[in-house]
């Protein structure tokens, strides 16, 4: 038997913001699947794995994600079916990507529920840059090399960005872009050129689909980037995730040091 909270002090639902994570079914916060267990209903980002709707098999599933160039809902419709969700049922599930808080436009929906008068919760989820720090097994900070990282994104609803709108010029030491596939040479182009943090050498490394089966690794540096090198090697069908700074270097020459290993021993069983 099914049970789910309830307020006997107000007859409006409950909205849950849900961190998905960064991919991977399992990686979703025991909260956050308990949660799905007990939903009316759940509104879903297109990013979320398929396979992850299945803890919720009682709710009510709509997608309302959004895709870069593809037809996505428009941020003011999903503020209202959280809104109108909320006079039907108890509990609501807004799964979101990664966690709630970073780039998911969780302050809109949160300020759209307490302005009907509807209780919000939002349940953390880990972040793909530290889901992609995890596989690579590099942190992102280095004593002596990064005391500072930067998430950043250029990804903006068009109502808030002006045409011909520069990218900045972030001053940590790592930096970790999000949805940057379309402006990653350019990225690294402008840094290179501006950045007193970077320059053509620094490592850089790509993850796409972070912490699933189908997550790959691009290995190289900004002087690379900048020349389009990883062009040709972006999926368009999965997310990127692009990762630069000397911290990463220690696991640059770790994987070097393995592949030359490898080689090694290969040259040595042919003699």
């Amino acid at each position: 038997m099914r049970t789910t909270p309830t307020n006997n002090n107000n007859p409006l639902g409950k909205v849950y913001l849900v961190g998905a994570g960064p991919g991977a079914v399992d990686l979703i916060t025991v909260r956050g699947a308990k949660l799905l267990e007990q939903a009316d209903i759940v509104f879903y980002d297109a990013l979320v794995d398929p396979e992850m709707l299945a803890l919720c098999p009682q709710a009510e599933k709509i997608e309302v994600g959004k895709r870069c160039g593809k037809l996505s809902s428009a941020q003011q419709f999903i503020n209202k079916r959280l809104v109108d969700a909320a006079q039907k049922h108890q509990v609501i599930v807004r799964l979101k990507g990664g966690d709630p808080m970073l780039f998911g436009r969780a302050d809109e929906e949160i300020q759209a529920l307490k302005a009907a008068g509807i209780e919000v919760q939002v349940v953390p989820g880990i972040t793909a840059a530290l889901a992609g720090a995890a596989s690579i097994q590099q942190s992102l900070t280095l004593r002596g090399v990064s005391r500072s990282v930067a998430f950043i994104t250029l990804a903006q609803g068009t109502e808030n960005v002006a045409p011909g709108q520069p990218i900045s010029n972030p001053s940590a030491d790592t930096l970790v872009y999000y949805m940057g596939r379309k402006d990653a040479a350019r990225i690294a182009q402008q840094l290179i050129e501006q950045s007193p943090n970077q320059h053509s050498n620094t490592p850089v490394q790509i993850l796409e689909a972070v912490s699933t089966a189908r997550e790959r690794l691009w290995i190289s540096t900004l002087q690379e980037l900048a020349a389009g090198k990883a062009d040709q090697w972006f999926d368009s069908a999965s997310p990127a995730l692009i990762m630069i700074g000397e911290a990463l270097r220690t696991s640059i020459t770790l994987a070097s040091d393995t592949a030359e290993e490898k080689i090694d021993e290969c040259l040595q069983k042919a003699g």
